[in-house]
C-alpha cells in the first residue's frame, strides 16, 4: 500500500513538472517577444525565443574551461553552431564526443562547437579530465550555476542544439545521434 501511494506522489509529481516546464516556456516567449521582434527584422519575421526548433536561441555568456575566454550565444554570427550539453559522468556523453569531434574537424570553417559542461551538476576535475581523454580541442564552458542549461531547458545529456547564422534553433537533439545524421541536419544548416 505504501509503495502504490510513493509511486501515485511520483507520477503527480511528474505531472507538476512537465505542466510547470511547459508554461515556463510559454512566459518566457511572451516576455521576450518584443526581443524576438527587433532581432529577427532582418529577416521578416516574428520569432519567440526558446529552445526549440524555429524559435531564436537564448543568449548567455559563460567563460571556458580554463577560465581565459569568455563565449556568447545568442544573435546573429558569422558561422552556425552546435551547441553540446554534456557531464563527465554521463555515458552516453562518452559514447557521442569522438563523433563531435570528428564534425569539429570537418566543418570548423563553417560552424562553431562549443560543450557546455553542466558544471553545477559535474566536478572540474571529472570534465577536464574527460576532455584530455577524449582528445577535445573545441570550446569548453562551464555552466557553474547552470543558467545556460536552464535557458535550454536540459534535464538530461547529452542534449545538443543546431543553431543558424541568424541566432535561430534549427534542431534540439536529445541523446547521441549517428554521425550521417549529424551530417544531415548540419547539411540543412549549411546550404542557406
Amino acid at each position: 500500500m505504501k509503495r502504490n501511494v510513493a509511486i501515485l506522489g511520483f507520477v503527480i509529481a511528474a505531472v507538476v513538472a512537465v505542466i510547470w516546464w511547459n508554461q515556463s516556456a510559454k512566459e518566457t516567449g511572451r516576455e521576450t517577444e518584443g526581443a524576438a521582434a527587433s532581432n529577427s527584422q532582418a529577416a521578416g519575421e516574428v520569432r519567440k525565443v526558446a529552445p526549440v526548433a524555429d524559435s531564436l536561441a537564448p543568449s548567455f555568456t559563460l567563460e571556458s574551461m580554463d577560465g581565459q575566454t569568455r563565449y556568447h550565444v545568442g544573435g546573429a554570427r558569422d558561422k552556425a553552431l552546435i551547441l553540446n550539453f554534456w557531464a563527465s559522468w554521463c555515458g552516453p556523453c562518452d559514447l557521442e564526443a569522438p563523433d563531435l569531434q570528428k564534425i569539429y574537424n570537418k566543418y570548423k570553417d563553417r560552424v562553431d562547437l562549443y560543450a557546455v559542461n553542466a558544471a553545477k551538476y559535474d566536478t572540474v576535475r571529472g570534465a577536464k579530465d574527460f576532455v584530455k581523454e577524449k582528445q577535445i580541442s573545441f570550446p569548453v564552458l562551464m555552466d557553474t550555476e547552470n543558467k545556460a542549461g536552464d535557458l535550454y531547458k536540459v534535464f538530461s545529456y547529452p542534449i545538443s542544439f543546431i543553431i543558424d547564422k541568424n541566432g535561430v534553433v534549427r534542431e534540439r537533439i536529445e541523446g547521441v545521434q549517428p554521425l550521417d545524421k549529424w551530417e544531415k541536419m548540419l547539411g540543412d544548416v549549411l546550404e542557406e
